[in-house]
């Protein structure tokens, strides 16, 4: 009866193994820290402050705020008021990108968050729960002089969120409000050359409407799109993992079909798994150069969502079947307790991000930052979904001591056997404990990487500290997930070897342990190893 790779597998050989997965770990690092830039950019804009001159407004018109056909501008409101312009007259225009540069597909996603310059005014200061209502337009063109083609149009209203850090007096007036990065647009796909902004601030006395918001003086936003090179980096890396799991993956399942025995409940988690893998390592981003698909962002979501929860549920169900009695294991739904809450976790995600995402397909505008419920919302959700990832590790490291201790009772009989035997088993738990080691340190990287993502791609709504995340740790992480998937499914593949005949080898055995898995008393019990087997021994005995 043949085992599995892990335990027939030579100690030489393997220690070829890890060292080269080790290096392939390494490389996966300095790609991202030597070669691909930071994963995004962020520019910095000041909006124009356009003159609408047309008594009668006309939707298709567009303000450039520089160019051939650059609009009517004025300085300040200052000289707005001078000059009796109102200010519903006034459009505040923002070219995307700077002027001599062009955007590109390769920068796959654009985040624009706004901030306004509020000046301090005695008889004009910013009321509790100011809320900010802008006619926001984007329109998008490939050359200089072509005419601009509306890509969306919607009234959308912010919550200003400021603080005067100085006494509020007359003496005080004309010095500016520190006012929160309020979240303002996302698309998620940048197909086109050039964004033109053009944002309104309609004020309407009778209705409220822009009452009791301070005195706006500018305008400023901050486009943040993924560095090119680090699209192209990222692009590479799938392309090039994307087949070595697809054949690992094959290569094992052609194994497991080739045995006697149907195949047991670790070995199709470990075939899910591959199988996750692969879905997130093919390269369906290249196509969005040469296609608008805005629902990439999305789409990678949903991704990255099933790998999480395959990854969690794969690890639960390892250690779990290295625990159960022989009558519980090989039973998928004696895990629903553990399993289930990742389920829910992932679906609720799901959910959190059709909220905005979804959305935003339609509405680039759209935030569930936007309201306070929303933020409440979104808030208690990065918390609590931080929290939830650092009970599963420890809950992981507790199933893993269990293990660990569940071995240690089973090689007690280890001393009655033979010497060669006895050799044999301590290697074989050596080898396990060592692969469940390098299990946990998987797992505690993986959620580091969630928790930061998560913050990361919060913070500028929240106004917290930036987290930081290196293209490294982006890569790294990245090839720690197919690596370990790799090992997994290299690992536990059934072996061409077999059994030797304990009583034909005789001292023999001893010589030639690496090569020879021994006989045990155990092999009824079906698995893929033999700490497999020697877990569930007792119940069937």
């Amino acid at each position: 009866m043949a085992g599995a790779i892990i335990e027939n597998m030579s100690t030489k050989k393997l220690v070829i193994v890890g060292v080269t997965l080790l290096l392939f770990q390494v490389l996966a690092f300095m790609v991202g820290g030597l070669i691909a830039p930071s994963p995004t950019t962020a520019m910095h804009y000041l909006a124009t402050k356009c003159v609408d001159t047309i008594k009668h407004r006309q939707e298709s018109k567009w303000f450039m705020p520089w160019g051939h056909d650059q609009c009517e501008k004025i300085r300040s409101f200052d000289e707005a008021v001078a000059k009796k312009i109102e200010a519903n007259n006034i459009v505040f225009a923002v070219h995307i990108p700077l002027p001599q540069k062009e955007m590109s597909s390769w920068f796959q996603f654009m985040l624009v968050i706004l901030q306004f310059d509020i000046a301090f005014k005695m008889f004009n200061q910013i009321e509790d729960g100011a809320l900010v209502t802008l006619d926001v337009k984007l329109a998008y063109r490939d050359d200089t002089i072509s005419e601009w083609t509306e890509m969306a149009h919607s009234f959308e209203q912010r919550k200003l969120s400021c603080n005067f850090t100085t006494a509020k007096s007359y003496e005080n007036e004309g010095r500016y409000y520190e006012c929160d990065l309020l979240p303002f647009m996302e698309i998620g796909s940048v197909a086109h050359k050039y964004y033109l902004l053009n944002i309104r601030l309609p004020v309407n006395e009778r209705k409220k409407i822009n009452v009791g918001i301070g005195e706006i003086k500018d305008i400023r936003l901050v486009s943040i799109h993924q560095n090119g090179g680090f699209t192209k980096v990222w692009f590479a890396m799938k392309t090039f993992l994307t087949p070595s799991i697809l054949i690992i993956m094959i290569w094992y399942w052609r194994r497991i079909t080739l045995m006697s025995r149907p195949p047991v409940l670790l070995e199709k988690v470990i075939l899910a798994l591959g199988i996750s893998m692969t879905f997130i390592n093919i390269p369906v981003e290249w196509f969005s150069i040469g296609f608008n698909w805005t629902w990439m962002l999305l789409f990678g979501d949903i991704r990255q969502g099933i790998f999480y929860s395959m990854l969690l549920s794969f690890w639960i169900i390892f250690c779990g079947e290295h625990l159960m009695d022989q009558t519980e294991r090989n039973r998928f739904s004696v895990y629903w307790k553990q399993v289930g809450p990742i389920v829910f976790g992932s679906f609720c995600l799901f959910i959190f991000d059709m909220c905005e995402r979804g959305v935003q397909l339609t509405n680039p505008f759209y935030s569930i930052w936007a309201s306070d419920v929303g933020t409440e919302l979104a808030m208690a959700f990065i918390i609590v979904a931080g929290i939830c990832a650092c009970l599963y590790f420890f809950f992981l490291c507790f199933m893993v001591f269990q293990v660990f201790r569940n071995i240690s009772g089973k090689r007690t009989s280890l001393p009655a056997m033979s010497k060669a035997r006895r050799l044999h088993y301590e290697g074989l738990i050596f080898r396990f404990k060592f692969l469940m080691l390098v299990t946990l340190a998987c797992a505690a990287m993986t959620v580091i990487f969630f928790i930061i993502s998560q913050v990361n791609e919060g913070h500028w709504h929240w106004g917290g500290h930036t987290v930081q995340v290196g293209s490294a740790f982006f890569t790294g992480i990245y090839g720690m997930w197919n690596l370990y998937v790799f090992a997994i499914m290299f690992l536990y593949a059934p072996s061409h070897k077999r059994y030797g005949d304990e009583q034909a080898s005789g001292d023999a055995a001893a010589n030639s342990g690496e090569d020879i898995q021994l006989t045990t008393t155990i092999t009824h019990v079906d698995g893929p190893t033999e700490i497999y087997k020697m877990t569930g021994k007792e119940a069937q005995e």
